[in-house]
């Protein structure tokens, strides 16, 4: 059953500090985040009660605020704690977390030095992005949109004006019949679906294109971390557009996606293989662990 618009449920969201009821958690119409996408945010998943790395995930929103020349007012721990009591007051063991860090609307103009930073964190259940279905693979088209340079976009942040592109080319690859859409970079390379990095498997090898102009996700670095620890052999390079089609596996990471099979980029057909599928269980069993034994492990 659909769940209901996102601006109208039950349950709380923490808003500036302070938790709010949800259908109260709103902003001005002319706050420069939305006119100027000022804006940076995370997606984390919890399960079994547990936030999954959250740590690097508000660090890297500390850092995505930086790189676009703003200052979220609270601490990484003030952070940390409120996402873990969001999700305490929704009820929710198993969910999907939003934090944003946007600016206001003290100005509205290109420049913004006189904005406040507002920070907002929501939570509510999401199963797997390409639903249950997923492990016989997914679809992808190739979209008609390319990831920006690094010196043409701050592509090291996950800045919400950096998805404008994702959405566009998810819609076309959806309106073509596909799941998603794979993105090529500013020079034609591999560079990643609309929300999550990809993988190839040649020759028994788990390659992955080195993330210039596009996000490092931490599922990425996740998955790289389970292939090497199952003695598989990792390589990080340029992956050139016209060698997709030679890959004998193929899969997406990422935070709403997980780990989730390919089984077709644009002409291209694959069969999602022992590699896929035990990086699809490490995963699983990754993200059920506790806290310590996630360190533990990663030691």
């Amino acid at each position: 059953m659909a769940l209901p618009s996102f601006d109208d449920r039950d349950g709380w969201i923490w808003f500036d500090g302070q938790f709010v009821p949800w259908r109260d958690a709103k902003l001005h119409v002319l706050t420069h985040g939305l006119h100027y996408a000022s804006g940076v945010f995370e997606g984390e998943r919890a399960y079994a009660g547990n936030i999954f790395k959250l740590r690097e995930h508000t660090e890297r929103l500390f850092e995505s605020a930086r790189i676009l020349g703003f200052r979220i007012p609270y601490t990484v721990e003030e952070i940390d704690a409120a996402c873990i009591e969001v999700m305490q007051r929704n009820g929710l063991t198993e969910g999907y977390i939003r934090p944003i860090a946007y600016r206001g609307s003290e100005m509205l103009a290109v420049a913004a030095q006189n904005t406040s930073t507002h920070v907002a964190i929501a939570a509510w259940p999401w199963p797997n992005l390409f639903g249950e279905d997923r492990m016989k693979g997914i679809t992808l088209g190739m979209a008609p949109w390319r990831r920006p340079a690094p010196d043409t976009a701050p592509t090291a942040s996950k800045a919400t004006g950096l998805y404008m592109i994702g959405t566009m080319s998810k819609h076309a690859a959806e309106a073509e019949g596909f799941n998603d859409a794979l993105m090529l970079d500013w020079k034609g390379d591999v560079a990643e679906a609309t929300g999550a990095n990809a993988f190839f498997v040649f020759d028994g090898e788990v390659h992955t294109p080195t993330p210039i102009g596009f996000l490092d996700g931490i599922t990425r670095r996740t998955v790289m971390n389970l292939a090497r620890q199952n003695q598989m052999k990792v390589v990080e390079r340029t992956i050139a557009a016209d060698e997709i089609g030679r890959a004998t596996e193929v899969f997406l990471a990422g935070t709403a996606a997980e780990v989730t099979p390919v089984r077709r980029i644009a002409g291209h057909h694959y069969t999602p293989g022992q590699i896929t599928e035990t990086l699809v269980a490490e995963y699983s069993r990754l993200v059920r662990m506790s806290p310590e034994e996630v360190l533990r492990r990663a030691a």
